[in-house]
């Protein structure tokens, strides 16, 4: 790759959305990729799998920090991926069957929107999901607890290997359902260090179908790092909550603008 290949909107681009990932702590695959579609005209197979390594690298520095802070429930990470990998697996043959990768993108627009509409709602009620949830699936049977966490995984996978979105804030809220007497901040660094494995392995399989901008990943990454770092500088004096519905709102309007372009 030359310096020739580097495109310094999408460094800008990955500076803003870094800075609104450092800001909440989500929003990454979130916002990267439909910036990537319809802010600059982007395929979504190619938007998708380069965001995929584009998470891939920045979650594992996030995993590595929380690992350092014994923030990582190992046993939930391995339940998740029991079920995240297999299931990003048999996505990738159906994406292939389907041949989704060359068509026009249109379906993998739709359902991007739709997961973003998901996340959308989840981050605006997360708490009422989590209490309206917990007291019917709630479980305190070990062997119930992993089902739970393993059909989590599959569906984590499936989405995140067509859309990129879905491991932080679904993820997160699926983990505080199924594991309520788990901190808040075990379950956060759970996840992250399960959406590394996911994304990897997810980004390398968009990468091997040939859905993966090298020069568009390294702008992105040149953008993101720092981004993130003035993002978590200055998030203890920002609104954390106020931002999360400003995030949250503009998820809904671009997955209106995804559903029905």
């Amino acid at each position: 790759m030359a310096i020739s290949d580097i495109n310094f909107l999408y460094s800008l681009s990955g500076f803003f959305v870094g800075m609104i990932v450092g800001f909440t702590g989500v929003g990454g695959g979130s916002l990267m990729t439909p910036v990537l579609v319809l802010l600059f005209g982007v395929h979504p197979a190619t938007a998708v799998g380069t965001d995929l390594l584009y998470a891939a690298a920045t979650k594992s520095v996030g995993a590595t920090i929380h690992n350092k802070a014994k923030s990582v429930d190992w046993s939930v990470v391995r339940r998740l991926a029991a079920g995240s990998v297999p299931a990003t697996l048999l996505t990738f043959a159906v994406m292939q069957a389907l041949d989704l990768q060359s068509s026009k993108g249109g379906v993998l627009a739709v359902m991007l929107g739709v997961v973003l509409l998901m996340t959308s709602i989840t981050l605006l009620f997360r708490n009422q999901i989590v209490e309206f949830m917990s007291q019917r699936v709630a479980s305190t049977s070990p062997g119930m607890v992993t089902a739970q966490t393993v059909i989590t995984g599959v569906v984590l996978g499936v989405l995140v290997t067509t859309t990129s979105v879905g491991a932080g804030a679904i993820g997160v809220t699926a983990l505080l359902i199924i594991y309520p007497r788990l901190p808040t901040l075990r379950i956060v660094g759970s996840d992250i260090a399960h959406a590394v494995p996911l994304t990897l392995i997810s980004g390398l399989g968009h990468w091997y179908m040939g859905s993966v901008d090298v020069g568009m990943l390294v702008s992105l990454l040149i953008g993101s790092i720092p981004g993130i770092a003035l993002g978590s500088t200055l998030a203890p004096r920002l609104p954390e909550r106020a931002l999360r519905i400003l995030l949250a709102i503009i998820l809904a309007l671009v997955s209106l603008k995804l559903i029905f372009s």
